[in-house]
């Protein structure tokens, strides 16, 4: 039996799929690298290149490959490219979804861990924001992962057995310690990896974005999660469907946040190199604090996190982002 990484080539998906290699999971991935990087695909997988929305394609690979469950992370991702591309954000997020859920139907697979967003909050009156907090997206990126996670809750109210989990991330960044994969899109759009950019001198300067927000400093807090960690998560979410549980919403954060000039202020440390910052107006979409309220994940799922620390996320960051200099 095996599972199904969707954009297994990705940020996310490829340290997922190195995750469940690890765990001795047998590990099919699905990616049309379009943003995608091959090199990245763990070698013990088994690597398809294809498009997540071509239902009759995906059924058949379900089938042969013996699917169980499917780990969905193919999508679009970029919040102000969502606001002035709505309409490509839809299909490409949430038709998809609905491709890939008749093609699970139509194999017989009814466990999905689905990649969502804490863009689903919005600008959230409380933090840290618990899942029970009232869901107001505020960007066309937060709405698809909504209405996705919407999409599975009918899906498996239906009757028809599907089971989830959908996990919902803060700020996303770091990359494996042991150096196997990292992100690796040549388009960044991640703070902290534009920051180790900066820092090795790959872009001039580092822009900031706002510097008048309702926080300390005026720029935004994130809660910032270490991409080994969130990975645990997901095999830890794979487990909990493979033993019966029940459908589920889980934030993914630590529970505390930094803000970017934090951020800035502990990679120009960490690197030793004091790079040039520009401060720029504000994007579209941006709300001024995201912090996890993360209690319901590590009570349900056990999970403990082995990396919180932003030191040692910026560390690894800059160590990939330095290896990728050097191929």
């Amino acid at each position: 039996m095996a599972v199904l990484v969707t954009g297994g080539a990705g940020y996310i998906g490829s340290h997922v799929a190195w995750a469940l290699v690890d765990a001795g999971y047998e590990v099919v991935i699905l990616d049309d690298l379009s943003t995608g990087i091959r090199a990245n695909v763990p070698p013990a997988t088994r690597f398809v290149l294809g498009r997540v929305g071509d239902r009759a394609a995906v059924a058949r690979l379900l089938k042969e490959s013996q699917v169980t469950a499917v780990l969905h992370f193919a999508a679009s991702i970029v919040v102000p490219e969502s606001v002035t591309q709505p309409l490509a954000y839809y299909d490409n997020n949430v038709s998809t979804m609905v491709g890939l859920l008749r093609a699970c139907d139509d194999a017989g697979v009814h466990q999905v861990v689905f990649s969502s967003s804490a863009a689903v909050y919005g600008a959230p009156d409380r933090v840290p924001i618990a899942e029970s907090a009232a869901l107001a997206p505020i960007n066309p990126y937060g709405t698809t992962k909504l209405v996705n996670e919407w999409i599975l809750r009918d899906a498996a109210l239906s009757g028809g057995g599907l089971r989830y989990v959908a996990l919902r991330y803060f700020n996303v960044a770091g990359a494996d310690p042991a150096g196997r994969t990292g992100q690796s899109t040549p388009v960044a759009t991640h703070l902290v990896k534009l920051a180790v950019q900066a820092a090795l001198g790959r872009r001039p300067s580092l822009s900031v974005f706002g510097t008048d927000y309702p926080t300390d400093d005026g720029t935004c807090i994130r809660d910032y999660i270490h991409v080994s960690d969130l990975a645990d998560v997901h095999v830890l979410a794979l487990r909990w469907l493979e033993g019966g549980g029940d459908c589920q919403a889980l934030n993914c954060g630590y529970g505390h946040g930094y803000s970017v000039r934090d951020v800035v202020d502990t990679v120009k440390r960490v690197s030793g190199v004091d790079f040039p910052v520009v401060i720029a107006p504000r994007r579209a979409g941006d709300p001024p604090s995201l912090v996890a309220d993360a209690s319901r994940l590590r009570s349900l799922l056990g999970w403990t996190p082995q990396h919180d620390d932003l030191d040692a996320i910026v560390r690894t960051a800059l160590n990939w982002e330095a290896r990728l200099g050097q191929g």
